[in-house]
């Protein structure tokens, strides 16, 4: 369900009141990042100090810092202190934050282009997806698109990595197998289609309900990349790991329009150097990670199996074109899958 524009106001107001108790402003007149003449941008992110994506950010920003001697610099908000991502996103249009890391879907509530880099098997792989969200031959339209309406540009992203299935009933090797089975899926138009397509009864459900959900048979499946798997333990409930590769998640980092249009043409370049040498650490980072989650998961008791691709490609390939529904879209995709060639 998408917010209303009375939802996204109150949480805005809320938010704000969290900047100020967090000691929003201008960090840098209180000595925080950035120097005494610096500006220090507030980033919001949703994820944990643990997660590659705060690691890779804090070096953008200690590497910004460095770069511009001082005149820029990123603060990281994690743990969604300055609210979840539909607030954030809110809140970098209106100026009162920055920066932030928000997640394909929630840029597809303000462009429906956006919906294309959600689309099943639009990706083959992480590297796959690298290569055109930070081409701007593809992007350059589709993330300047926000500018005008809504002050927020979009400077390429970070993985989600590859979402496959896991069950608590068995390895999946076909659609057939997940036949009468219900599926935990994001409250999205999507994913509840691309979870009927994998062949379950899609179940939308928070993703703290999750674990018990699976524990008590609520839901019989759920999908999402390995590193939530072990993190969120859900393996101890749901241990069969099929390799459906079926997504390919995506997060976008968002900032301010007015805010990057008052860089130099110098500090811009070194910001832009720096976002690459970012997303191109959180890449390694999310390999690593991925490669520990298995193994850990496999510790813990959980199995990883194989599929068969070709039945599942052929039951998500007709979501492309009931989801791509203009020519925009359409460019996009194609300009996507030929990249993979």
């Amino acid at each position: 369900m998408r917010p209303t524009k009375a939802t996204i106001l109150t949480m805005a107001t809320a938010s704000a009141l969290v900047l100020a108790a967090c000691g929003g402003g201008d960090t840098a007149a209180d000595g925080d990042g950035g120097g005494a003449d610096g500006r220090s941008l507030r980033l919001a992110l949703n994820q944990t100090e643990e997660h590659p994506s705060f690691i890779a950010l804090e070096n953008f920003g200690s590497t910004l810092d460095e770069a511009t001697d001082g005149r820029w610099s990123i603060d990281v908000y994690p743990n969604e202190t300055l609210g979840a991502q539909a607030e954030a996103l809110q809140l970098v249009s209106d100026g009162s934050v920055e920066m932030a890391i928000v997640s394909g879907p929630q840029l597809e509530n303000l462009n429906e282009d956006f919906v294309v880099f959600n689309l099943p098997k639009v990706f083959d792989d992480v590297e796959h997806q690298m290569s055109v969200i930070h081409d701007p031959e593809i992007t350059g339209d589709l993330y300047a698109s926000l500018e005008e309406s809504n002050s927020v540009t979009v400077l390429g992203g970070f993985t989600q990595g590859a979402r496959s299935v896991y069950t608590t009933f068995g390895p999946v090797t076909t659609p057939d197998d997940l036949a009468g089975k219900k599926m935990r899926v994001q409250e999205s138009d999507l994913h509840i289609a691309m979870a009927e397509a994998l062949g379950a009864s899609a179940t939308p459900m928070a993703y703290g309900e999750l674990y018990t959900g699976l524990q008590s048979g609520v839901v019989d499946a759920a999908e999402n990349n390995e590193v939530s798997f072990h993190t969120q333990r859900h393996y101890e409930v749901a241990p069969h790991w099929s390799q459906t590769n079926h997504l390919v998640g995506l997060d976008y980092l968002i900032i301010n329009s007015d805010v990057l249009a008052e860089m130099s043409e110098e500090d811009r370049a070194a910001f832009d150097e720096a976002w690459t040498a970012a997303h191109e650490e959180h890449t390694e980072l999310w390999m690593t990670a991925t490669e520990e989650a298995i193994a850990a998961a496999e510790a813990g008791g959980a199995t990883f199996n194989e599929v068969d691709e070709a039945a599942f490609d052929a039951v998500l390939a007709p979501l492309a074109e009931e989801f791509i529904t203009n020519e925009s879209q359409q460019a996009l995709f194609d300009a996507a899958r030929a990249a993979a060639e």
